[in-house]
C-alpha cells in the first residue's frame, strides 16, 4: 500500500511539474515573440553575449537543442544580421558562432525585460522559498542523471 502511495505521489508531482513548467515557458516565450524571436533564437543569442563566440557543433547542448535544428537556427538569425559565422583559423572542420553589434544590441534591449518577467513568475515565491526548490529540484536533476548514465 505505501509503494502505491509513494507512485500515486510521484506521478502527481510529475504533472504539477510539467504543468508549472509549461506555464512558465509560455509566459516567457510569449514574451520573447514580441521581439520578432522564437526561443531557440533567443537562447542561441544569450548564450553567445554571455559566453563569446561557440563553435557551431557544441551550441545545441548548451541550449539543449538536437545539432540538426542549430544549422537552421544560426541560418536564420544569420539572415536577420544578428550573429555571424567565423571559420576557426586553427581547425578547418570548425565554425564558430559570433554575435554581431546588432545582436549584442538586441539582447541589451530585451534581456532587462526578460530578467523582468521571470522575476514577475517567480516572485510568488519568498527567497527561502526560492532555495529550498533549487535544491530540491538540483537533487531529482541530479538523481536523474545518475539514473540515465546507469542505462548508458
Amino acid at each position: 500500500m505505501e509503494k502505491e502511495k509513494q507512485i500515486e505521489d510521484s506521478l502527481k508531482l510529475f504533472i504539477v511539474l510539467s504543468r508549472a513548467h509549461r506555464a512558465f515557458n509560455d509566459v516567457v516565450n510569449k514574451h520573447i515573440s514580441t521581439y520578432q524571436l522564437n526561443p531557440t533564437e533567443f537562447a542561441v543569442l544569450e548564450l553567445l553575449y554571455h559566453k563569446g563566440a561557440q563553435p557551431l557543433q557544441q551550441i545545441g547542448g548548451k541550449i539543449l537543442l538536437a545539432s540538426g535544428s542549430i544549422t537552421y537556427v544560426v541560418d536564420k538569425l544569420e539572415q536577420k544580421g544578428l550573429l555571424a559565422r567565423k571559420a576557426c583559423p586553427n581547425d578547418r572542420r570548425v565554425t564558430h558562432a559570433e554575435i554581431t553589434d546588432k545582436g549584442k544590441q538586441l539582447i541589451e534591449d530585451i534581456f532587462p525585460e526578460h530578467e523582468e518577467k521571470i522575476n514577475e513568475v517567480l516572485n510568488v515565491l519568498t527567497a527561502e522559498e526560492k532555495s529550498i526548490v533549487i535544491d530540491l529540484l538540483k537533487k531529482v536533476g541530479f538523481h536523474a542523471n545518475e539514473l540515465l548514465n546507469k542505462q548508458k
